[in-house]
C-alpha cells in the first residue's frame, strides 16, 4: 500500500472503539509504512517477516527506540516541519523524531489532554519544565506551550528557575479556588516542595519523571510520596510520553497509566524481543498509531507491567537502554 488517506485515518484512529478497530489500523499502519519507510522496512526484511503471519498487532515487527539515534525514520514524502530532539549529555548521541506534520502531533495531545482532563481552557497551566527549556527540539516543551496557549488563562506559561513568581501564582489560584496544573520535571517540582511546600488544594500536580543528573534517582513510588505529602495534596499524577511518540499516557494515581485511544503498550519477554503478549510483566512495546508518519511500532527501553484491561506501569530502564537482541540496524 502505497498511498494512504492521511485525514481519513487520523479521523478513525482518535475514535477507536475496541481491540478490533484497533487491531484493524495497526495491520493498516503496518502495511503502509513497509511500503513507504526504507528503515522499517529494512528492519521487516532482516527479520524475514512473512505477511500473511500479520493479522494481530503483536505480531507486527517493534523497531528498537535507538534507531531514532542512527536513522531518519520517515515515512512518506512529506517536508519535515519540526525536529524533535531528546535529552543527554553533550557526548552522548540524542533521538531525533522528524516531525512532517505538526498539526497531528497537535491533534493528539488536544485530544489526549482533553479525554483524560478536559479542555484546556478549564485550567491554569504551570509549566516547570527548566531542563527541556534549556535545550531546543523539546516535544514536552511544544505540548505544555500549547495547552498554555488554548488554556486563556494569563498565568498560564514556563517558569525556568523563578520559584518565587511560580508560588505566588499558585497561592493566588489557590486563593480564588481557580483549576490548575502544576507540570512539572520530577527534580524541579522537588525543589518547589523544599522552598515553600505550597498547598496544593484545588490544583492538579503532574510529574513528567526525570532527575537529569540534578538528584539521585527514586522510584515512581517514593516521588509520589514525598510530592504529596510536601504539597498537601492526595494525589500526584504523571504523564507518560517521549520524544519518539506523538501520544501521551496519563495516571491520575499510584502510577497506573491509561492510553488513549490510538495508543496501547504491549509487553516482550527480557530473552526474546521478538516474543511479544498483551499482558504481562516484561519490557514495553508500544504501538502509536499517530505516528503513522515516522513509525508506529516501538520497542522502548522501559521495564515494567500491563495489565489485561490495557493499564501499565513503569519499574525501570535497561542497564545503558540496550534493547538485546533487536539492534541488528544500530551503528
Amino acid at each position: 500500500m502505497k498511498n494512504l488517506d492521511v485525514e481519513k485515518y487520523t479521523g478513525r484512529i482518535f475514535k477507536i472503539r475496541n481491540d478490533d478497530e484497533f487491531c484493524e489500523m495497526s495491520i493498516l499502519a503496518f502495511n503502509y509504512q513497509y511500503q513507504n519507510n526504507k528503515t522499517y522496512r529494512e528492519f521487516c526484511d532482516l527479520l524475514n517477516v512473512n505477511f500473511s503471519d500479520i493479522d494481530h498487532p503483536t505480531k507486527i515487527p517493534f523497531i528498537p527506540i535507538d534507531l531514532f539515534k542512527t536513522h531518519k525514520l520517515i515515512s512518506g514524502l512529506g517536508n519535515v516541519q519540526i525536529i524533535f530532539e531528546s535529552s543527554g549529555t553533550t557526548k552522548s548521541v540524542t533521538s531525533k523524531h522528524f516531525v512532517t506534520d505538526t498539526k497531528l502531533y497537535e491533534q493528539s495531545f488536544i485530544n489526549n489532554f482533553t479525554s483524560f482532563y478536559g479542555a484546556p481552557s478549564e485550567y491554569a497551566i504551570l509549566g516547570l519544565l527548566p531542563s527541556y527549556l534549556e535545550r531546543t527540539g523539546s516535544s514536552l516543551v511544544y505540548m505544555v506551550s500549547k495547552l498554555c496557549e488554548l488554556s486563556e488563562n494569563s498565568i498560564s506559561g514556563f517558569y525556568l528557575n523563578n520559584y518565587d513568581e511560580l508560588n505566588e501564582h499558585i497561592t493566588q489560584l489557590e486563593k480564588s479556588c481557580s483549576k490548575y496544573i502544576l507540570i512539572g520535571v520530577s527534580y524541579a517540582l522537588l525543589d518547589l516542595a523544599e522552598k515553600f511546600s505550597p498547598k496544593i488544594q484545588h490544583g492538579i500536580v503532574m510529574e513528567t519523571g526525570g532527575m537529569k543528573g540534578r538528584r539521585h534517582e527514586l522510584t515512581k513510588d517514593e516521588l509520589h510520596k514525598i510530592l504529596a505529602k510536601s504539597f498537601s495534596t492526595e494525589d500526584i499524577h504523571s504523564e507518560y510520553g517521549m520524544t519518539e511518540l506523538l501520544s501521551q499516557a496519563y495516571s491520575k494515581n499510584g502510577g497506573l497509566f491509561r492510553s488513549p485511544p490510538q495508543m496501547r503498550t504491549y509487553i516482550r519477554e527480557y530473552n526474546d524481543p521478538l516474543s511479544v503478549k498483551m499482558d504481562g510483566t516484561g519490557a514495553i512495546n508500544i504501538i502509536d498509531l499517530a505516528n503513522i508518519n515516522s513509525c508506529c511500532f516501538l520497542a522502548t527501553s522501559d521495564l515494567g507491567k500491563v495489565y489485561k484491561d490495557g493499564a501499565f506501569s513503569i519499574s525501570g530502564r535497561f542497564d545503558n537502554a540496550d534493547i538485546r537482541g533487536c539492534n541488528l540496524m544500530v551503528y
